[in-house]
């Protein structure tokens, strides 16, 4: 899982309506040879100073995170028709829309912080996507539909984290239960499992781990109820360690994606209807934790391939279905 999310820009939406001969190609182009031309937009903020739109479904809504005035907190945010909706928050100060929707009937998935304070003082995987400091107030899961957010449970423990959604309202996530896991480091404290919330409300279906690992995620689903994520050691909830395997979880069976030669950081982000996937992996000398993923596209025929880097990048990422 990604530790950070870009806020240093403002959101943009980019569309390519047409091709043509666009206007100050390289010299080296051929002259007849159309290329595309682009259209972008400036989404604009909820009042701050930046906003990220991190996903866009059929319908046109771009969603993701803007910054409120003073760039305080940061909100839900979907851009539509030329507007801006503000999706609110459970009660807490930040809400998000963090990974990537798929829905196409009006259902949308993120995270959303409450108004009660962590007992036990956790930040929580949600914090790394906020633009505040931790708050340690509890963070869910949360659908929204029709001006409504619906919050998601949890397996027990006091937070969860609603991430990929198909068209069915089916929704990946990750939940904690009650289990104080050894595996953890400050603040995180309690065990977190892999699930799909739903189809309907209050749904929560937990999936099993890697052999061995006591904690997981599931990051993404496609229409076929494909269901991509990680499993390893609790760690902090956010990537590292607790990202030792990537997994595929199909009709009860579980497939190991591999990886491209790290321990940590192996995480698939996304899963297409054709059962691709991209995400990133770290490549060999990763034991301390610290990241040197390159992004990474997976079939079942060809197995994990690294994408590499631009010239003279060290890491890289693919974080969105890159095929319908």
């Amino acid at each position: 899982m990604k530790t950070t999310i870009l806020t240093c820009m403002t959101a943009m939406i980019l569309l390519v309506p047409m091709t043509g001969h666009a206007q100050g190609t390289h010299t080296s182009q051929k002259a007849d040879k159309p290329s595309a031309r682009y259209r972008v937009f400036n989404l604009g903020t909820l009042g701050g100073t930046s906003s990220s739109a991190n996903t866009i479904n059929n319908l046109g809504w771009a969603m993701g995170i803007a910054n409120l005035a003073g760039n305080t907190a940061g909100h839900a945010t979907v851009w539509a028709y030329g507007l801006e909706l503000d999706l609110g928050t459970l009660g807490g100060l930040n809400s998000a829309v963090a990974w990537p929707v798929k829905n196409n009937a009006g259902s949308i998935a993120g995270i959303a912080e409450t108004a009660t304070l962590n007992p036990l003082g956790e930040s929580w995987s949600c914090s790394s996507f906020f633009p505040t400091a931790p708050t340690l107030h509890n963070c869910l899961g949360f659908v929204w539909q029709w001006g409504v957010m619906t919050p998601l449970p949890t397996l027990g423990g006091y937070n969860g984290y609603a991430a990929g959604m198909n068209n069915r309202g089916q929704v990946a996530g990750w939940a904690e239960n009650t289990v104080h896991d050894p595996t953890c480091v400050a603040p995180q404290v309690l065990q977190f499992e892999p699930v799909v919330y739903g189809p309907g409300r209050g749904k929560i279906q937990q999936l099993p781990t890697f052999p061995g690992d006591p904690d997981g995620a599931a990051t993404d689903i496609n229409d076929q109820g494909q269901v991509v994520g990680i499993s390893g050691t609790c760690f902090v909830a956010v990537g590292s360690f607790s990202a030792a395997h990537a997994l595929l979880w199909q009709d009860g069976n579980m497939t190991n994606l591999g990886s491209l030669g790290g321990v940590a950081w192996n995480t698939p982000v996304a899963i297409n209807n054709r059962g691709v996937v991209v995400g990133f992996s770290d490549l060999p000398g990763d034991e301390d934790g610290n990241p040197n993923f390159h992004a990474f596209i997976w079939t079942k025929s060809s197995g994990m391939q690294d994408l590499k880097t631009l010239p003279g990048d060290a890491i890289s990422e693919a974080d969105r279905k890159s095929v319908v």
